[in-house]
């Protein structure tokens, strides 16, 4: 099996293992522990973590786009996708530049974009309400991205050594 075709499978596995972790999520609501309207453990964002170290920029953000997409579809709420899609172009935009940073691991690059993901929403809130009414929420999100963050990248991080046999050229 060639190389290409290799990749493109794991892309379609870990999108669909991303739209299974999102649906499961959106089971069992984490407001139950935390309070806080809106707030996600962001599980599928470990598959994108995860494909942004293994496979590279483009394919983790072709997983994200299209995870957003059929997330929002088979959810039947088109109006969550603007939420999902401006915070997790942020998200992927920010891992991106500071993965590039040496001496920043994982959980740096996670957090960060855990942090940017809840930017993104908060642009995409204000967007939709016409006003800025919802930044006042924003110190909030952050201090729990922190925690959702590390998560994310502890999850990615025991992937990464799990799948060490699958190799793929970049």
């Amino acid at each position: 099996m060639k190389s290409s075709t290799k990749k493109l499978a794991l892309c379609a596995v870990l999108t669909a293992l991303a739209l299974g972790l999102s649906t499961v999520e959106n089971l069992f609501p984490i407001t139950l522990l935390i309070p806080l309207p809106g707030v996600k453990l962001g599980l599928a964002n470990i598959v994108t973590v995860f494909a942004l170290y293994e496979l590279g920029a483009l394919p983790a953000l072709a997983i994200l786009v299209a995870r957003c997409l059929l997330g929002s579809l088979f959810a039947g709420n088109a109006s969550a996708l603007i939420f999902s899609m401006l915070g997790g172009l942020a998200a992927m935009q920010v891992m991106i530049g500071l993965k590039q940073l040496r001496g920043l691991s994982v959980f740096g690059v996670s957090i960060g974009g855990a942090a940017a993901h809840n930017i993104g929403q908060i642009v995409a809130a204000m967007f939709t309400l016409g006003n800025t009414m919802v930044l006042g929420y924003l110190p909030f999100l952050l201090a729990v991205s922190l925690l959702t963050g590390t998560l994310t990248g502890f999850v990615a991080a025991l992937l990464f050594r799990s799948m060490k046999h699958i190799k793929l050229s970049h």
